[in-house]
This record gives structure tokens, sequence and C-alpha cells, in this order.
């Protein structure tokens, strides 16, 4: 995960506190559990790009003799596993 758990709790703490100043949520609802909501939220959306990554990473290590005898960028295939992995679960990453 990129976050720290401290920075996801800002950002959820964020998000609650526009979407009560636009009063998109009423004064009556338990923000505090709905700080918990919106950091659950971003902690799975995260964790969506850590799993691609470790898939990606896992993928590349089977292939890892041909990528030395080939002299491949190891950072560039990665990126484009990746991307292609992505674009064909239609993740937004």
């Amino acid at each position: 995960m990129r976050l720290r758990k401290e920075m996801i709790a800002r950002v959820s703490g964020k998000v609650v506190d526009r979407l009560v100043r636009r009063e998109l949520v009423t004064d009556d609802a338990d923000l505090e559990e709905l700080r918990h909501r919106v950091a659950r939220v971003i902690e799975a959306d995260l964790s969506v790009e850590d799993r691609l990554n470790e898939e990606v990473k896992e993928l590349l290590r089977d292939y890892q003799d041909e990528m030395d005898k080939s002299n491949v960028d190891y950072s560039r295939l990665f990126t484009m596993v990746k991307t292609k992995l992505a674009r064909e679960r239609n993740l937004v990453l």
C-alpha cells in the first residue's frame, strides 16, 4: 500500500468533512463510522494495485531466465505487463 494508515485516516476525514459541508450527508449520521467506511474503501482500492503488482512480479519471476538472456529492462516490462493486465481487467490505477 502506498499510503500509511495515518494518511488514509486523514484523507477519509477530509472526504467526510466535504460531504458534510456540501450537505450530502445528514447531520444525524454517525460521522466516525462514515470515516471508517471511507477508509476501508480507500484501503481496498489501494490493495487492488498491490495485488496486481504481486501478480506481475510472480509472472515475471517465471520468465526471469529468458529476460536475463534477452537483456530486457525489468522495470519497463513490469510496467507493460501491469498496464496490460489492468486494461484487461478494467482496473483504474
